[in-house]
């Protein structure tokens, strides 16, 4: 038995990285997850691998800040399985530049995809967890629900030449906290985990290429700034997805059912 068993999770960005790490350890512990990825392939790749393994999962590709996709990922999990436990607001990029040379476009990406698709997926899910949850209340019943919006130490420290990602990852945790207040009497937990330097495409050497939105956007950090980074870390490497992972496993576990509210930092201890 897994202790997520008959839960039903929703994992945005869940197709590359520390989304698809969280989606395998979550379905491993007995959850069907809704998997999502801006692209379809990773997203279907993620649930052949969930499914090979005895798992349930779906797949629900597209951006999470099409105004229709909070919606579609919601009617994904209930259609499919009925109920909606678990929510992980994962998708996500960079698109850095220095302040004075940041353009509103760039700005706003990152307010769109890491702030206002989190509030519309949350608001979306509320007649499932919220609601849902007053009518067990009512009947007696209590099931913990559980909301995990991932943050990065630059919301809580800032980071040079991410004044967007930055203020965008800090508003977050504003939101986080707020959602913890209303929705704690409905047994619902909502809380945050903020990752430092995790190796991903995200932050794997710029040198390699590597783009997104169709090439408009190049990701990565330059190799020289990438290993003096690194450098700066007190465990002294990058964490791994796996590792990263692990932070959203225990906030959705029962293990934190009596967390709501927190940021958890996952970071080697860089934020120090």
């Amino acid at each position: 038995m897994g202790m997520l068993d008959g839960k039903v999770a929703i994992i945005t960005g869940s197709g590359r990285g520390i989304g698809r790490a969280a989606a395998l350890m979550v379905a491993a512990e007995g959850a069907a997850v809704v998997v999502n990825d801006l692209d379809e392939a990773p997203a279907l790749e993620v649930v052949e691998e969930i499914r090979r393994t005895g798992g349930r999962a779906v797949a629900c590709a597209g951006s999470v800040t099409d105004p229709a996709m909070p919606d579609k990922l919601v009617r994904a999990a209930v259609d499919n399985f009925g109920a909606l436990h678990i929510l992980v607001n994962n998708a996500g990029y960079t698109w850095d530049g220095m302040l004075h040379k940041m353009t509103d476009e760039q700005w706003q990406a990152m307010l769109d995809v890491h702030v206002t698709a989190a509030f519309r997926l949350i608001r979306a899910a509320a007649p499932y967890m919220r609601d849902a949850a007053k009518a067990e209340m009512e009947a007696g019943q209590r099931v913990t629900r559980k909301i995990v919006n991932v943050m990065s130490i630059a919301g809580t420290m800032g980071n040079a030449g991410q004044a967007n990602y930055s203020a965008a990852k800090a508003a977050l945790g504003g939101l986080t906290k707020t959602v913890a207040r209303e929705w704690g009497r409905f047994n619902i937990n909502c809380n945050a985990v903020a990752f430092g330097f995790i190796g991903t495409r995200l932050t794997d050497e710029k040198e390699k290429g590597e783009t997104l939105m169709d090439g408009k956007v190049a990701i990565g950090i330059p190799k020289a700034q990438r290993e003096a980074f690194i450098k700066t870390i007190p465990l002294g490497r990058a964490g791994t997805p796996e590792e990263a992972a692990r932070g959203i496993l225990f906030l959705v576990s029962p293990w934190s059912d009596y967390v709501t509210g927190h940021i958890l930092h996952v970071d080697g201890g860089l934020d120090m």
